[in-house]
């Protein structure tokens, strides 16, 4: 606005002067002020020619077309005697660099992609008003709007600039309230729970949920969605979702406009097939869902989904499973068919990854469950998917079929990488290990090659544990997976049992995979093992080991893992059944055995039921006893309530704990929601029992002993914290013996089934 006043007054003062005559002759045309631009073009661009007549309309035009270049920031003419008309120019300056000042929440990458005033391009002061504004708008998807950004120029030489954005970001945008209107099924409160966008409170300090962010709104249109339409809402629709700036002009208040419309039960299953060779009947049982129960568009899916990949099983590849609905709006009721129609056959011509700067091509394609020239499998391409997804090196994996004609398709494969190398450091307390510290450095994606190596040490009040591991998932080119640990560990039972024990090793593993939820391993190690520091007033039985022993063990796992997720499961099951065998050289002879069981239910998607039991039994063989550091121990995680090795076999004059040669414990918890989700805590209840043989080679009437079975009750809470997981239990023995050792808090660092 401010330019196009200075033409207009400039063009009034020429035309009150004779320079502006209706025909002002033009004999020369001196250019001045110029440094980078050539004076061919500035001739060029001012349309001006020697030895003519120009009117008032030519001389506008000309000034204009040299301010749209956009190469200088001044112009100004001047007529002289003799038709000279002198031209003077002020350049724009070069930008030499850019930067950003003040940017905290946000990288300089995501600026720079926005902002148009690059280095080594001319400075226009219109350009950066319109950068400001993008910057402003950057920082507004991100829930950021007290965003102040002011442009700074610094002067150089041979008229160059520095361009500064200099920002002031101000406080996040906050949420004042979230508001539900047309809700009559479920309240506001009961909503809440659903979306991601959060009103702000003073427990949500760590969290980014009580930030407004308008992608983040539309998600929680989408979870809205979800919700309803799996509790039986069909018809249900977000008809608004608008977003207002709070009274106070900092924050905002989220309102969202539900349509619940009726809720419909299922009337009738139906399976219909235009094929004739498939039973019907035969996939109904792959449905997931019954008769009467609500209508649920998520088991809608999951039964599309399961019938498709059962009929792939039988050889039905090429087929199409469509829902079709048939309501009853008087009832509220539904009819669902699944209508199985034949697909085209199609087959997979090539199979493109792209994306993967790091990793190497191989370490994807060996995920696919498809080959190139297989027939086209969704259900293997969905396989596939959950196989790249599960190796987490990458932060985005999309899977594309790509026709190329009427009978072939290529796949592509796109993925994003993300950092795999991890380095930790962090310090921490717990009830058995008292104040610790631990460092660790792991790359996930050794080299690009899928290969994994690890470096751990962890010091605490009673312990020292160093380790190095290297894995080779698919060692000789094959699904095997080949490995090779040391390890050096010194732990102190001063307090249970009188004496420190110390063992440093190594250990090479082999495993494969049967399916891919039936694993199998295959290990040896080899150790050195030192009973030390034993007390005088320690047990006999714990003098008489005291020492170094060498132990050489062959050993074999075998885990079938349904879990739906290994960090935190909410449906499906675990069981594993390991053996040891040492004394294979070296000064140990057992023969050892462990089994484990897990199982998980979700109700109502928050409330998880977990039961799980565990044995184990070890024995000596060829005149060899069991040395204490190879025994069962039962308390503590295992059997909360009781301190660690609280229960179990125990020395009448010493009260020192020796441990066991079997054991058997479980128990049932439930997890629930505490509202504090986004913080990644829950609460729990439990209760624990358990029960401890004795060693083989103990006189009885020296030792406090029950074979009596242990039980306990309490309630905890797990927090996935930024630091790991953190559990934190209150546990109350119900059936003990006057000998146990009781332990009410337990606080536990670290990841376990």
């Amino acid at each position: 606005m401010k330019k196009a006043l200075f033409i207009s007054m400039l063009l009034a003062g020429f035309a009150g002067s004779d320079v502006l005559a209706a025909n002002y002759y033009i004999g020369n045309i001196e250019i001045e002020g110029l440094k980078r631009v050539e004076e061919e073009t500035v001739l060029a661009y001012l349309g001006l020619k020697k030895g003519h007549n120009v009117t008032q309309n030519k001389l506008d035009g000309a000034l204009k077309n040299l301010y749209a270049t956009g190469l200088f920031s001044d112009i100004q003419m001047e007529n002289k005697a003799g038709g000279l008309l002198v031209v003077k120019l002020e350049e724009n300056p070069v930008i030499g660099q850019r930067a950003f000042d003040g940017n905290k929440k946000l990288d300089d990458k995501i600026l720079e992609d926005e902002v148009q005033s690059a280095p080594n391009s001319l400075y226009s002061k219109a350009k950066v008003q319109q950068d400001v504004q993008r910057i402003l708008e950057v920082y507004k998807r991100s829930g950021r709007y007290s965003v102040e950004v002011e442009p700074k120029l610094i002067e150089r030489d041979e008229n160059r600039v520095d361009l500064v954005f200099e920002i002031d970001e101000g406080p996040a945008a906050k949420i004042d309230k979230i508001n539900f209107f047309g809700n009559t099924h479920y309240s506001s409160p009961d909503l809440q729970e659903e979306i991601m966008s959060k009103e702000s409170r003073w427990y949500r300090i760590f969290s980014s949920s009580e930030t407004y962010d308008a992608e983040k709104m539309n998600y929680d249109k989408e979870l809205l969605r979800r919700f309803y339409t799996e509790h039986g809402y069909a018809d249900f629709q977000v008809t608004s979702a608008i977003a207002e700036l709070a009274p106070n002009k900092k924050s905002f208040i989220l309102n969202f406009t539900l349509e619940e419309g009726p809720r419909y039960k299922i009337s009738d299953i139906k399976i219909n097939s235009a094929i004739k060779e498939i039973n019907t009947d035969e996939f109904l049982t792959y449905v997931t869902f019954e008769k009467d129960d609500w209508y649920n568009a998520s088991k809608i899916e999951s039964s599309v989904s399961s019938v498709t990949e059962e009929l792939g099983k039988k050889g039905f590849v090429f087929v199409d499973v469509v829902p079709k609905f048939n309501k009853d709006a008087q009832n509220n009721t539904m009819e669902v068919t699944f209508d199985i129609l034949e697909g085209e056959r199609t087959f997979v011509n090539r199979i493109n990854i792209m994306g993967n700067t790091r990793t190497l091509d191989e370490v994807i394609r060996r995920e696919f469950r498809l080959d190139e020239g297989d027939a086209f499998n969704v259900s293997k391409i969905g396989d596939s998917r959950r196989n790249i997804e599960n190796l987490n090196y990458f932060s985005k994996v999309e899977i594309n079929p790509v026709p190329i004609d009427n009978s072939k398709a290529d796949i592509n494969v796109v993925v994003e990488e993300k950092s795999t190398g991890y380095f930790n450091v962090g310090v921490g307390y717990s009830t058995v290990n008292g104040a610790l510290v631990q460092a660790g450095v792991t790359e996930n994606n050794f080299m690009g090659k899928g290969q994994r190596l690890s470096v751990d040490a962890s010091v605490s009040d009673r312990s020292k544990d160093y380790s190095m591991s290297f894995t080779e998932p698919y060692f000789l080119g094959r699904r095997l997976s080949a490995g090779a640990d040391i390890f050096y560990n010194d732990e102190s039972y001063q307090d249970e049992s009188s004496y420190d024990s110390a063992s440093a090793g190594g250990r090479i593993r082999l495993g494969w995979n049967y399916t891919d939820d039936f694993y199998h391993t295959v290990r040896y190690t080899l150790s050195r093992d030192e009973i030390r520091d034993v007390k005088d007033f320690a047990s006999k039985y714990i003098k008489r080991e005291e020492g170094k022993s060498t132990d050489s063990v062959i050993g074999q796992t075998l885990v079938y893992d349904k879990r739906d997720n290994a960090l935190r499961t909410k449906e499906g099951y675990y069981l594993s059944f390991g053996n040891d065998i040492s004394g294979l050289g070296g000064d140990e002879k057992y023969l050892k055995f462990d089994a484990k069981a897990y199982n998980f239910v979700t109700f109502e998607d928050y409330w998880t039921l977990k039961t799980h039991i565990n044995g184990g039994y070890i024995t000596g063989y060829g005149d060899e006893d069991v040395r204490l550091s190879k025994r069962y121990y039962l308390g503590g995680n295992t059997l909360r309530g009781f301190e660690y090795s609280g229960v179990g076999a125990r020395d009448i004059s010493t009260d020192d704990a020796l441990g066991g040669n079997w054991v058997i414990y479980g128990g049932t918890e439930l997890m629930f929601p505490l509202g504090l989700d986004e913080l990644g805590i829950r609460g729990r209840t439990f209760v624990d029992a358990g029960v401890i043989g004795k060693p083989d080679d103990i006189d009885s009437k020296y030792v406090e002993y029950s074979s009596k079975p242990r039980v306990s009750v309490g309630f905890g809470f797990e927090w996935y914290s930024p630091m790991g997981k953190i559990d934190i239990d209150f546990g109350f023995p119900i059936v003990k013996e006057d000998y146990d050792q009781k332990e009410v808090f337990r606080l536990n660092f670290g990841t376990s089934l």
